[in-house]
């Protein structure tokens, strides 16, 4: 019996060195698969492709861990590299973070959500220029000391009984520095606004304020947008997400020609904008995180 023992503590140890070399082995391989540095080199020489990323985070739990800390962030850098300084620097700013994480502000960069009130579904945007300038248009009085970057509106024709009226349908998207410190938030908190319950964040899935319903909408937002006065409506989530959408005034071919140089709202575009197009090819393919 004491023999068996041995014998088999001996085999067993020899099992246990085997079964340590074969995981080490299988160790280097994850480690090659999942470095940082490779998958990011990876990503930098494909332009950092959200699609092939969306697909890479879906492979497994660690690629998805990995996406969300470093890759995500990469991609949102290499588009906007100006907002993301500028969000992720200041004294309301969270030590290099964003609200929501990085995904939800990669999506936000790269996906316009539409507007359901107009049957216009969201889809991904190629183009898009973000600006602070123009978030400042919409903010009010009491919060003007906030940063916020919003985006020029994507116009679509209206579906359904609203294409009757023949106008045009502009949805826009922003994002606040530091939302949990902003004089908005203070606001909307301040001011007992309740949270919506039927609407979410398109990005990052949180509950929302309507900004429009809390009267901290101000009129140099239509102005901004080229808007009809007071037909638009826009909401922040918790995450300090920005998301609306308004019914677009009617241009001439003279004014189109001037607003497609100064922006929309007529004013000249500012030195703090961040313009990118997302990829070559990216047409209008639908994003999921």
């Amino acid at each position: 019996m004491r023999r068996l023992r041995v014998g088999s503590a001996g085999g067993s140890k020899a099992n246990a060195s085997g079964g340590r070399g074969i995981g080490a082995r299988i160790r280097g391989v994850n480690v090659g698969i999942l470095d940082e540095q490779v998958l990011a080199l990876v990503f930098r020489a494909l332009n950092w492709d959200p699609q092939a990323l969306c697909s890479v985070a879906r492979v497994s739990r660690r690629l998805r861990a990995v996406a969300e800390r470093v890759l995500w962030r990469e991609l949102c850098v290499s588009r906007a590299p100006r907002m993301v300084s500028a969000l992720t620097t200041g004294p309301s700013a969270s030590s290099g973070r964003v609200g929501g994480g990085w995904p939800a502000l990669a999506k936000l960069l790269l996906f316009c959500c539409g507007a359901a009130g107009a049957g216009v579904r969201g889809h991904f945007a190629p183009v898009s220029r973000f600006s602070k300038t123009s978030g400042r248009s919409f903010l009010s009085r009491r919060c003007g000391g906030d940063l916020l970057y919003v985006s020029d509106p994507c116009e679509h024709a209206a579906a359904g009984a609203a294409a009757a009226d023949e106008e045009d349908v502009g949805a826009y998207r922003g994002v606040f520095r530091g939302f949990m410190r902003s004089r908005t938030r203070a606001c909307l908190v301040g001011g007992r606004a309740p949270l919506e319950p039927r609407v979410r964040c398109p990005y990052c899935g949180a509950r929302v304020w309507s900004v429009t319903a809390a009267g901290l909408a101000p009129r140099s937002a239509c102005r901004r947008l080229g808007a009809h006065e007071g037909r638009l409506e826009y909401f922040v989530c918790v995450s300090g997400h920005l998301h609306g959408s308004c019914w677009l005034a009617r241009l001439s071919s003279s004014d189109g020609d001037g607003e497609r140089e100064r922006g929309r709202g007529g004013e000249d575009t500012d030195s703090d904008e961040d313009g990118f197009t997302a990829t070559a090819d990216s047409d209008d393919r639908h994003m999921e995180l």
